[in-house]
């Protein structure tokens, strides 16, 4: 394993650690000198539960586990061991990373998400990665609402190399998103990213919005966007399903990122999302830094999770 690709299974294991103790905290307590019988079972779908992984999935899990080890006598580590294989299966189909169309200038990328959910950032992140690539990134600020969005955006985008489109606090959306592709079009841009509000609490306004956003690109780009990225903070636990619900009521949402990872106690969260949704998982974030988010990776999550060592 590279130096690098070390480093980040470090961070995310760190950054996964307070989920991962609270799920391997559980099993140790459990299987300690103990066969497999129903009571077993049920205080593992318990624990998984406890971890956000949800009821299904977490019944499901502990079930397949149950099928060959029934009655014996298991430990911890065999255990921990299993689960993380199961929810590598889970999440391998849904493990993809975002990567942009080489034939479309531009690939148009439009990012939503409740404010405060990391959107903003993950933009930047990913403005970065793709510029490391050696690909022109234009951002559009399309948050109007919130001079602190633009600003931080703005500030990201220098720091990146790209080009932030703007307008003044509280200019209409989708004319700036407008505005945005036909310039990334004239300059041959690879990919615009476009940055959306998300005021929940205003829904109905949200809604008629983000659906204008997409109405009024496709009048140059019948194809956009090409794809739509909900971000959401790991830390909102199972309410990461109602978030997935209200936006996909609003627009197509085409994959996911989940930022803070490293503040929750709740990354199972992940897994219940996929076996519920089987939307493709991008990139997960676990700090601030340019490095800490990453594509996301099925079975270095699934061993993170339960605390083992790649």
């Amino acid at each position: 394993m590279s130096e690098e690709n070390g480093g980040w299974l470090g961070r995310l294991k760190n950054g996964l650690g307070r989920s991962s103790s609270k799920i391997t905290g559980g099993i140790t307590g459990i299987f300690t000198k103990r066969r497999l019988d129903d009571a077993a079972i049920e205080e593992l779908e318990e624990v998984l539960i406890t971890a956000d992984l949800g009821v299904a999935t977490s019944a499901k899990l502990a079930a397949e586990f149950a099928k060959t080890r029934f009655n014996k006598e298991v430990d911890p580590d065999e255990v921990k061991g299993a689960l993380a294989d199961q929810i590598a299966a889970v999440l391998e189909p849904v493990a993809k990373p975002l990567e942009p169309d080489a034939n479309r200038k531009p690939h148009v990328i439009l990012v939503c998400g409740v404010n405060g959910s990391g959107k903003t950032t993950t933009i930047a992140k990913l403005a970065g990665q793709y510029r490391k690539q050696g690909l022109n990134v234009m951002l559009a600020a399309a948050d109007t609402f919130r001079a602190a969005a633009v600003e931080q955006l703005q500030i990201w985008g220098e720091r990146a190399g790209c080009p932030v489109v703007s307008a003044n606090l509280g200019a209409d959306a989708a004319g700036l998103a407008f505005d945005a592709l036909k310039r990334a079009r004239i300059e041959a841009t690879d990919i615009l990213i476009i940055d959306t509000a998300g005021r929940l609490q205003n829904r109905k306004d949200l809604m008629g919005e983000l659906q204008k956003i997409v109405r009024v690109i496709r009048k140059l780009d019948e194809s956009a966007p090409h794809d739509c990225v909900l971000v959401m903070d790991a830390g909102v636990g199972q309410n990461a399903h109602s978030q997935v619900e209200v936006f996909r009521e609003m627009v197509e949402i085409t994959g996911l990122v989940l930022t803070k990872l490293d503040g929750s106690a709740r990354g199972g969260v992940i897994v219940a999302l996929a076996e519920q949704y089987g939307l493709p998982i991008h990139a997960i974030g676990v700090g601030e830094t340019m490095e800490d988010m990453r594509p996301f990776e099925a079975r270095a999550f699934g061993r993170a999770l339960m605390g083992l060592e790649d």
